[in-house]
């Protein structure tokens, strides 16, 4: 194992300290029980020395002599796609990736260096000199969260229909996995700068769920994205919010909002939408991660005008057109949902529940009462 020391290459972002990635869950406890036994111990720093080479972003971190290269594996798309290994794929997956993915969540993922069925590179990524993860790949466990993928992949879907920058994602065919292209990644291999909003508010991820929207989000846009393209930044931001109000999105912490950028003194944009689901499936009385006024509430469609007014400058004829288009959207979206729970799941039920959340949201949040999505 390499000594408790790290280092990061000189096109670092914002606040190393706060930008750790480190993996949860599934994946954190593979890691444990793949290096503890040698280790004798095995906590935060041990695991960073594992995946720090591998982080989403530029920061990279590794004892202080080694080298910052990375040397990621080949993996088939169309094997996660068409799940040829079944019920085993993550563990495969698992096994074969796990040292390569610095990252974080509790969701069952990993990061894997694509190639297509074709056994082609992605483009220009299949240079001798690209070695890096392409592609993360998220499963779910059905004990706790059934049909998270096919959750991610609608709820994707909807933001995409809407207009919002959305990395390429592909569902697989039995809805096991949803594989997500790295937003981060040049085509030529040079990765961007990524942070996150834990990062641009100076605060750890364990505070990821603390503070208000207004101040820890809309407020940070403002100081840290270009003027050139701060008004179109907080439409987006503004559509985003109310996406995820009408999905019922009680996870859209600061984790799961960033900026990317290409200089470490050039201009910040918002990064693509991602980690978008609808939480009221699995958790029924489920309230928003951050504050909005003061409450966890889902707020309605005044409290929305207020906010879209306040702090993104928005027009009353703006803020009502992003609601029209966001009901529009989940109801063309619902009659897919309803046919691919109903031929292809075996958790039918979370279907029913996902078009009863965004029901919900058009209603209480959006202030529409329409017929029942099916």
């Amino acid at each position: 194992m390499p000594v408790r020391t790290a280092s990061w290459n000189t096109q670092h972002g914002l606040a190393p300290i706060f930008d750790m990635n480190l993996p949860e869950g599934a994946l954190r406890a593979y890691l444990v029980r793949s290096f503890a036994k040698a280790t004798g111990t095995f906590d935060d720093f041990d695991l960073l020395a594992v995946v720090g080479r591998t982080q989403i972003g530029r920061i990279r971190y590794s004892d202080l002599d080694a080298e910052l290269n990375e040397d990621v594996p080949f993996q088939s798309m169309d094997e996660i796609l068409s799940a040829k290994r079944g019920g085993e794929l993550f563990a495969y997956l698992l096994e074969k990736f796990a040292v390569h993915s610095g990252l974080s969540g509790v969701q069952p993922k990993v990061m894997i260096r694509a190639v297509d069925d074709a056994g082609k590179g992605m483009g220009d990524r299949q240079s001798q000199s690209f070695r890096s993860a392409t592609h993360i790949v998220k499963f779910w466990d059905p004990n706790e969260y059934p049909e998270l993928a096919a959750n991610e992949h609608f709820c994707l879907s909807a933001a995409k229909a809407m207009g919002l920058t959305v990395p390429d994602f592909q569902l697989s065919e039995s809805g096991a996995a949803i594989l997500i292209e790295r937003f981060d990644l040049g085509p030529d291999g040079v990765y961007l700068g990524y942070e996150d909003f834990c990062v641009l508010n100076g605060i750890s991820s364990a505070e990821k769920y603390n503070g208000g929207y207004e101040t820890r989000l809309f407020k940070r846009v403002r100081d840290f994205i270009d003027p050139a393209e701060r008004r179109g930044a907080l439409e987006d931001l503004f559509k985003l919010f109310v996406l995820n109000c009408a999905l019922r999105n009680g996870d859209a912490h600061l984790k799961n909002f960033g900026v990317i950028y290409e200089d470490v003194t050039g201009p910040a944009r918002l990064a693509p939408t991602y980690d978008l689901v609808s939480t009221l499936p699995y958790l029924p009385k489920d309230c928003m991660a951050l504050t909005l006024n003061g409450s966890t509430n889902w707020p309605d469609r005044k409290a929305l005008i207020r906010l879209g007014q306040t702090r993104c400058d928005l027009s009353v004829q703006t803020i009502n057109e992003i609601m029209d288009q966001t009901a529009d959207v989940l109801t063309k979206l619902a009659p897919e949902v309803a046919k691919y729970f109903s031929e292809n799941s075996t958790h039918r039920e979370i279907g029913g529940r996902l078009l009863a959340a965004w029901q919900t949201g058009i209603r209480e949040s959006l202030g529409f009462s329409r017929a029942a999505l099916a």
